[in-house]
């Protein structure tokens, strides 16, 4: 689905339940689980449709993208490189400073628990980051 081919008026989770569906294999339903394990974590969380097609979930700031390509279907935190991952779920962009992303392949299972507790780590460092007071301007 191309940002062509969202109707006017919809909203963002019927254009990512709409992604899901068009998917129809085992992309969508791993973007479909990931998706409810989101939801399960942070019933709050906003879903957003942005850059021509990214389902986007956030809490005070983006938690992660979801994407699907041929091979995998990739979540990529963007605040990733700051949160701890005891379980090694992070498994792609690990070079960068900011980022880092799931990859996940055909058949693979994610530890759930572990995936929650990265969303978790990643509302708690978006909802820090809201409460700090703004910087004073240098005079």
């Amino acid at each position: 689905m191309n940002k062509s081919d969202a109707s006017p008026g919809q909203s963002a989770s019927e254009l990512i339940s709409n992604r899901i569906a068009q998917l129809g294999d085992w992309r969508g339903e791993t973007l479909g689980r990931m998706r409810r394990l989101i939801k399960e974590e942070d019933p709050d969380a906003v879903e957003e449709w942005k850059w021509m097609g990214t389902p986007v979930w956030s809490h005070d700031g983006i938690i992660c993208t979801g994407e699907s390509y041929k091979k995998v279907v990739k979540l990529t935190f963007a605040k990733g490189a700051a949160l701890k991952d005891p379980t090694r779920l992070f498994n792609s962009s690990l070079e960068g400073n900011v980022r880092r992303a799931i990859d996940i392949p055909e058949g693979e299972e994610i530890d759930e628990a572990a995936f929650k507790a990265l969303v978790r780590q990643a509302i708690a460092l978006n909802s820090a980051g809201k409460s700090k007071p703004p910087k004073k301007a240098k005079s």
